[in-house]
């Protein structure tokens, strides 16, 4: 979840942001930004931390430098959490949903004069934790939107936002910075480009996940899971070896690194035969883990290890066993020679 109070005086967008970021500069001069925007990309890229320096900005009285200035009255309010023009809608507590009642609140909130300037910002983040009730409720701003309130959508899959939502959004795509980006942005919060090199992979090339890891209490708890799946993908584990690295995990981190480790097999076509068939399955299971992943957000309690056997296995017979041998270093997530 987002921090909103104690922050910096300034918000500055991500380095590997400058591209979109001067275009979201160029929009507000000519006055042509779209007052909703989805920002749309994989998790841990800095989606979230875009639409807040966007937030700052569009709120600001006085940008300079192309950020918000850190010094006015509506910055300091902003950087205190407290600043009335912005609502950032976010699960609450324990929940992974944001409920129809947060949105219908952000809603009114819409349709009110702001309060110390002449913008409001909504940001929803992420917008695909909406349920249908809760999209619903927030078309109304977006077919009605008032000339100064901006919304800003954060999405980490497209498709889970209903397509009503979507088609009145401009979606602004954010991949993954390349690899020379994220290493050099990371080095300044580990020290120690190694331990950089080391996380980056484990993290599937997202330093905003690399960056949680080193700084987590249970980092190592992470760091066993993001090995854990890669090692199966890899067919460097088998199914009972994946499931006693996982340990005690929490079944949402559980079910979240399933997740990456299907989309994993499919982007880097680890799957070298029955390539359509075997693409077909890790979609449909893909598909299987989500729902679980939405019942989780609801208030569903599955049992954890049986639900965790049975994706891992499902996964392990789509991939085929095509184990070379040898065992996943947990330190390094290589394979041992």
């Amino acid at each position: 979840m987002m921090e909103l109070s104690g922050l910096p005086p300034v918000s500055a967008p991500l380095p590997w942001q400058a591209p979109v970021w001067t275009q979201f500069n160029r929009q507000l001069v000519e006055d042509t930004l779209p007052h909703a925007l989805m920002l749309a990309g994989p998790a841990h890229c800095g989606k979230a931390r875009l639409a807040l320096a966007l937030s700052r900005l569009l709120l600001c009285k006085a940008p300079s430098g192309g950020l918000n200035c850190g010094e006015c009255h509506a910055c300091a309010l902003s950087a205190s959490g407290s600043n009335g023009d912005l609502r950032w809608l976010q699960p609450e507590d324990k929940s992974r949903n944001i409920k129809i009642d947060q949105v219908r609140e952000a809603v009114g909130f819409a349709t009110r004069t702001a309060s110390f300037g002449s913008r409001k910002v909504m940001v929803l983040a992420p917008a695909d934790a909406m349920n249908v009730n809760a999209a619903n409720a927030l078309l109304k701003s977006l077919e009605e939107p008032s000339p100064d309130t901006f919304l800003l959508l954060v999405c980490n899959q497209l498709h889970s936002v209903p397509a009503t939502i979507r088609s009145r959004c401009q979606i602004v795509r954010l991949p993954a910075p390349a690899e020379a980006d994220a290493l050099d942005w990371l080095d300044k919060a580990t020290g120690d480009h190694q331990e950089s090199l080391r996380l980056l992979a484990l993290a599937e090339g997202m330093p905003l996940l690399a960056e949680a890891m080193h700084q987590s209490s249970d980092a190592e708890q992470l760091i066993a899971l993001r090995v854990a799946c890669r090692g199966l993908v890899a067919g460097n584990l088998d199914v009972f070896e994946a499931s006693a690295m996982l340990g005690d995990a929490p079944a949402e981190q559980v079910l979240e690194q399933i997740a990456t480790a299907i989309r994993t097999a499919l982007r880097t076509g680890a799957l070298t035969d029955s390539a359509k068939e075997r693409s077909r399955s890790l979609f449909s299971m893909l598909d299987s883990v989500m729902d679980v992943q939405r019942a989780l957000r609801s208030g569903a309690n599955p049992n954890r290890q049986l639900m965790t056997e049975v994706f891992l296995e499902k996964l392990h017979s789509i991939l085929g066993d095509r184990r070379p041998g040898g065992n996943i270093n947990v330190r390094t997530g290589r394979l041992k020679p």
